[in-house]
């Protein structure tokens, strides 16, 4: 007879003794969360998302769910924001960053279960205003548009695609120029925000945050030339995470062809 029907056997003869039923009762209960017994509890796996995702990750976070019962719970941030709570000890599964210096960072302390980041996307940085801004229609030169006092990028030092976004400006003979009209964002989605709120004229942003539905509806934006260094973003899943398969089974997903053929439509590059 298995523990189990032991149990069931005990608390029918016990029913007849009210205590004692309550006490075959706890006992049982007890042992079986002991005995790891599945009661249902869904599957969570936590991710630390850099900033660009954040329009993206509510659709993947739901089609996952949707598929393998396993929920996502999110945490967005700039991805050095991000690596560096990760290196003091975050609680985290799989870091998906903007870049691979991040993800290098938490592979050279240790903590990544491989030897270097996988990437799982790419980004494309974009000039974004509002549709009802006097730059309007936009280009590349409204950025050294004289009405032009206030631009919002992401912190060079903290976000990659602010990083781009210094680069572009400096390979494009603009960054003398812009610099004093530069206001600094924490990171890109916030960055978005200045310049959706009017706290900003124009922004750097992320195609990701641009190809959303409310920035689609409220705004416009034009592609920057691709004069900065690739923004390949990349993750790593924790050597520590007691759901380490799983967080390699979500990005074992993010890389299938059927999710990856989605990219383009939520502002991603594929790279398969």
């Amino acid at each position: 007879m298995s523990r189990l029907s032991w149990f069931q056997l005990g608390y029918r003869k016990a029913r007849r003794r009210p205590k004692v039923a309550w006490i075959v009762l706890w006992l049982g209960l007890t042992w079986l969360g002991s005995a790891g017994v599945d009661w249902g509890q869904q599957k969570e796996i936590r991710v630390a998302a850099a900033a660009d995702l954040q329009p993206v990750m509510p659709v993947l976070a739901s089609q996952y769910e949707k598929a393998t019962g396993v929920k996502l719970v999110v945490s967005f941030g700039s991805s050095s924001t991000l690596a560096e709570q990760i290196l003091n000890g975050a609680p985290v599964d799989i870091f998906l960053s903007a870049d691979f210096s991040n993800p290098e960072k938490i592979v050279a302390a240790g903590l990544a279960d491989g030897q270097a980041p996988t990437q799982y996307a790419k980004g494309t940085l974009v000039l974004w205003a509002r549709k009802d801004s006097p730059l309007q229609p936009l280009s590349i030169d409204s950025l050294t548009d004289k009405r032009v006092t206030r631009i919002a990028i992401a912190n060079p030092l903290h976000a990659p695609y602010g990083l781009a976004a210094e680069r572009a400006l400096k390979s494009m003979k603009m960054y003398e120029t812009v610099a004093p009209h530069l206001v600094v964002a924490e990171n890109i989605a916030q960055a978005a925000q200045f310049v959706e709120s009017g706290n900003a004229q124009l922004g750097l942003i992320s195609l990701t945050g641009a190809s959303s539905a409310h920035f689609k509806e409220v705004g416009s934006f034009v592609r920057v030339p691709t004069v900065y260094p690739p923004i390949l973003q990349c993750a790593v899943v924790m050597a520590k995470s007691e759901k380490k398969a799983a967080a390699h089974s979500f990005l074992n997903w993010l890389l299938s062809s059927e999710v990856q053929g989605q990219f383009e439509k939520l502002g991603l590059g594929a790279v398969k």
